[in-house]
């Protein structure tokens, strides 16, 4: 077929079988562009766990100096952080050898990932110490020496890992849960020296890549981390693709200025689309009931690094990313008993995309098929962290807040809106208008009901005047 002429199917010009110069140059740029942008979603949870390291950074605990723990409100930005548990966090550099995570016995939920946001081992009650305590040593990629029989050992694709330890608030006791955290060990393997363990609860602090995603310096952040790293033989092919875009490994960050408006332009583009593929996906295994809106957050349950046995379920590694932080096998079990369970809702019972201006109540059948506790959080659909109003609150808790009406009835009802309704106290959260919000449900320990469907919640219903 002779395509001199561009088409509706093609913007391309091919006169007797060769480009002309005007599609030679848009087709090098269109292709460009699409190599950037496959990069860009890739890429993404990478320069996401930067986030994290960097908003530990600002606070001031450098690399293996220090952990920072919280018990966390919306103070502190961080993509889908709940009020839940108090949070422990540190960046650790394995550069001159192997690190050392030290957890007493205890409710300790904790894990390792890379600094591509892969999982590396589970500890505490998901890890194979089962909650009785142990040592678990964290192996550098090229490390070959020996490590004492009783530590459980771990081995890194990279050199800069997180580590991220929640301690349980049994009986809904925050300090104790927050004293536990202090009791958590770091240091290198054959030293004595522990990092600092700091109370950063009262501290704002802005853990998400926020201000890199959608611009030029996304790409400068990824750049810097590759040269820090090895490169990680399973994403070969993804490297070749920055490589071709001018960002390889043991080369300089120096786009023309041409290729960093297309960079640009791929950052922008990319995000909405991952935002796109989180709060308005169309795959049918992400209903969590056909009759609700409530969806599953992960879609591939039980593995941590999204594999199916057809490959990489891409799809779901990115609506996670876009939301959420951290990755774990029992974050995702559908199992009784096992880990928690997190449902997402971004819509109202009519369909409509929950509104920061309106008003609404969420009904809850009781009990919630949960052995610990249960929350609701909403989050700004913008950053993707908790809701910041005056009051600083967030979540509504089966521990905290909603401990004293759990007692009686089988159910109960939620408030939401940015007035506070005359009937509710510790049953509301605030919303602000002009800002979209979604909401996740977490029930912790969850029973067979979460998941057979005899226990469903309602959907966001917009309040009657």
């Amino acid at each position: 077929m002779d395509q001199t002429h561009p088409t509706s199917e093609t913007p391309y010009e091919f006169p007797g079988g060769y480009p002309t110069a005007a599609t030679a140059k848009k087709a090098h740029e269109d292709a460009y562009l699409e190599r950037a942008l496959v990069a860009y979603r890739f890429w993404y949870p990478t320069v996401s766990i930067e986030g994290i390291f960097n908003g530990n950074r600002e606070l001031g605990f450098d690399d293996n100096k220090a952990m920072g723990i919280a018990a966390t409100t919306p103070r502190q930005v961080g993509f889908t952080l709940n009020s839940d548990t108090p949070y422990g966090a540190a960046a650790l550099d394995l550069t001159e050898g192997p690190m050392v995570v030290e957890l007493p016995p205890g409710a300790y939920i904790g894990l390792v990932d890379d600094h591509h946001h892969r999982w590396i081992t589970d500890m505490g009650i998901p890890g194979p110490d089962q909650g009785a305590g142990g040592k678990y040593a964290i192996l550098p990629p090229d490390h070959t020496g020996e490590v004492p029989a009783d530590h459980h050992v771990s081995r890194s694709n990279s050199f800069k890992v997180l580590v991220a330890v929640r301690a349980l608030p049994v009986g809904g006791d925050l300090d104790a849960a927050k004293d536990a955290l202090l009791r958590v060990k770091i240091y290198r393997l054959g030293t004595d020296k522990l990092l600092d363990v700091i109370d950063t609860s009262t501290k704002t602090v802005d853990s998400t890549c926020l201000r890199w995603e959608d611009n030029l310096e996304f790409w400068r952040v990824l750049h810097g981390i590759l040269e820090e790293e090895p490169l990680v033989e399973e994403f070969r092919p993804m490297h070749g693709l920055l490589d071709g875009l001018g960002i390889g490994k043991g080369t300089p960050f120096a786009p023309t200025d041409r290729d960093a408006a297309a960079l640009t332009k791929a950052a922008r583009i990319g995000r909405d689309q991952m935002l796109v593929t989180a709060f308005a996906g169309t795959r049918p295994d992400q209903a969590a009931w056909t009759d609700r809106q409530w969806e599953w957050v992960g879609l591939v349950p039980g593995n941590a690094d999204f594999e199916t046995p057809a490959g990489l379920d891409l799809e779901a590694r990115e609506r996670w990313f876009a939301q959420a932080i951290v990755a774990s096998p029992a974050m995702f079990r559908r199992v009784e008993g096992s880990g928690s369970l997190y449902w997402l809702a971004t819509r109202d019972s009519t369909g409509t995309y929950l509104d920061g201006a309106n008003a609404y109540t969420l009904t809850i059948p009781l009990p919630v098929p949960g052995k610990l506790f249960w929350s609701v959080t909403i989050y700004d659909a913008q950053t993707r962290s908790q809701v910041q109003t005056d009051g600083n609150k967030g979540a509504l808790r089966s521990l905290f807040e909603l401990s004293s009406a759990l007692t009686s009835g089988n159910e109960i009802t939620l408030h939401f809106g940015p007035t506070q309704p005359d009937d509710a106290a510790d049953d509301w959260l605030e919303t602000v208008p002009g800002r979209g919000w979604f909401a996740y449900i977490r029930i912790y320990g969850p029973e067979a009901a979460a998941f057979d469907g005899s226990w469903r919640p309602g959907d966001f219903t917009p309040a009657k005047h």
